[in-house]
């Protein structure tokens, strides 16, 4: 009978590691806060390279933020998010590419951050036209700053 258990407990592991729906990814954090390293109004970590398939948990670490898709700044396929104002959310990223996010209370003055999944190049990047300039500007920095970690 303890044979018979200890069987079915490895093959039940086995059938768990080997089936196509077991599950890898990883899950990070992303705080929304008024201030970090960065600046202002502002995500931390403000830039992520992750896998298909990875999580982000948004984190209302200071009131008053969300986390949302940028219309126009996210590969194909990508279905389009938007968190409430104070509300912590997880959100799946599989389609290869480059996401833009906001904080939209604070989007106008440069509250962003850049995912990018999967191995694509920060050239690959588009900012749409309509994205504020305090944004584009933080855009614009958080790029440089990974080249040049590269």
């Amino acid at each position: 009978m303890q044979m018979r258990k200890s069987l079915s407990l490895v093959l039940a592991v086995l059938v768990w590691v080997v089936s196509p729906s077991c599950s890898w990814a990883e899950t990070y954090q992303v705080k929304m806060l008024n201030r970090s390293s960065t600046g202002p109004m502002s995500f931390e970590p403000d830039y992520l390279a992750m896998k298909p398939g990875d999580k982000i948990q948004f984190l209302a670490s200071t009131s008053g933020h969300n986390a949302a898709s940028i219309v126009g700044m996210a590969p194909e396929g990508a279905p389009p998010f938007k968190g409430k104002v104070n509300e912590e959310i997880v959100v799946e990223f599989a389609p290869k590419g480059f996401y833009g996010i906001q904080c939209m209370p604070h989007y106008g003055m440069g509250m962003v951050m850049l995912i990018q999944v999967g191995d694509a190049s920060l050239d690959q990047v588009v900012i749409p036209d309509a994205v504020p300039d305090a944004a584009k500007k933080r855009f614009l920095q958080i790029m440089e700053r990974v080249k040049a970690k590269k």
